[in-house]
């Protein structure tokens, strides 16, 4: 198997406690319960299933049907594959590549290492995709003064599309920016910066939404704090009409800092009590509530904090900003945890999928799902890339 994939990575150094939880959560009593019900079933297993070292679980998984009813699943490396079959229970790997990594050192270009994170279709033919995009200082000679990946990390959100149903995604050079930094990758910038693994796309009647991390900036007349935003807008197919919350209202745009000169954009406010990237959100059929599902490291800052145990966490919303307490679903050392003291396994990536959604895009939910996540394999204190996509059912109550 290859090295441990750079995400995971960033996932472990950037976002172990260093994400504060802006967002407010709401008091009692919560909106839902969530119960897992059942044993872990192995969907896919990188030692067994990979058509090369590049096929491992590195981000939660993304569903649509095609126009022809099959499934589609993302969520593996930054050569991008998909899982498909014709439903979540007959998934097997297609081995051609739909989107590859070029490992340009032009941080302008946006095609170091990319990974599609969130799926959008109307039709099951056109297929719009976002995509976490890293560009690796420190792998590119004179990028960084420094030699550690995090302190020369810079991430970007841009957008790759299909039209044959997801079996090839393309995008122009340089790809659109969906949500940049307002400031161009440094030699010296010492520190991760930028906006990164975004959730899946969700609908509520004319409106799509998602969210995305941020470790926030300190530059004159922008000052965004770290956290998650959330983005909406009403075309998924136009990269360029993302906008985020600002807490009046969806204005502000974070567009492409190698592009002509734009004025100093708004700044989004943090929604949700989240560490760090939102793994999926959905909405319960019936109800209408939102159910947000992310990892947590224990909280050991704090007597009384909001992470008692490390594992999988759920919260609940009505709009998308204003979040309840969260709650635990599912104990376990994640990628938030210190591998030497996590024992042989990690569990990281969560999402939420209905096998009944009602919608292509599987943003829906009944009174049941799965919880699909990766296992990650421990040797000493290193992470492998033996890693495994695994689901568990999942019970869903919620309260009107």
């Amino acid at each position: 198997m290859s090295r441990l994939p750079r995400l995971s990575i960033a996932l472990i150094a950037a976002l172990c406690g260093l994400v504060p939880l802006k967002g407010r959560a709401a008091p009692e009593p919560p909106l839902s319960a969530l119960t897992v019900t059942g044993p872990e079933r192995t969907v896919f297993a990188a030692t067994r299933d990979a058509c090369d070292g590049a096929d491992v679980p590195d981000a939660p998984a993304r569903a649509f049907r095609d126009a022809a009813g099959a499934v589609a699943v993302f969520g593996l490396h930054y050569r991008n594959r998909a899982l498909r079959g014709p439903d979540l229970d007959h998934l097997t790997i297609d081995c051609r590549v739909v989107l590859d990594s070029g490992g340009t050192p032009d941080p302008a270009l946006y095609d170091d290492r990319s990974w599609i994170t969130a799926t959008w279709t109307e039709d099951g033919q056109r297929v719009s995709a976002l995509v976490h995009h890293e560009f690796q200082a420190n792998e590119h000679e004179g990028r960084c003064r420094s030699k550690v990946y995090m302190e020369c990390w810079y991430n970007t959100i841009t957008a790759a599309a299909s039209r044959d149903g997801g079996a090839r995604f393309l995008r122009p050079s340089p790809p659109p920016v969906v949500a940049g930094a307002p400031f161009r990758q440094e030699e010296g910038q010492g520190r991760h910066r930028g906006f990164f693994n975004p959730s899946n796309i969700v609908g509520d009647g004319r409106w799509r939404y998602f969210l995305a991390s941020t470790t926030g900036w300190d530059r004159p007349g922008s000052d965004q704090p770290a956290g998650v935003c959330l983005f909406r807008t009403d075309d998924p197919a136009d990269p360029l009409r993302w906008r985020a919350w600002t807490g009046t209202g969806f204005t502000a745009a974070f567009p492409d800092p190698y592009g002509k000169a734009v004025k100093r954009p708004d700044t989004c406010r943090p929604v949700g009590p989240f560490p760090g990237p939102v793994g999926a959100v959905v909405r319960q059929r019936g109800s209408g509530v939102w159910i947000a599902v992310f990892m947590a490291a224990k909280d050991t800052t704090a007597k009384g904090g909001a992470f008692a145990e490390s594992g999988f966490y759920w919260t609940t919303s009505r709009d998308l900003t204003t979040w309840d307490v969260p709650r635990l679903l599912m104990a376990g050392a994640t990628l938030y945890d210190d591998p030497c003291k996590a024992g042989a396994r990690l569990i990281a990536y969560p999402s939420l999928l209905d096998p009944g959604a009602q919608g292509r895009n599987f943003d829906d939910v009944g009174e049941r799902a799965l919880l699909t996540y990766a296992t990650l394999r421990v040797e000493g204190c290193t992470i492998t890339s033996d890693r495994d996509l695994v689901r568990r059912p999942v019970a869903i109550k919620v309260w009107p």
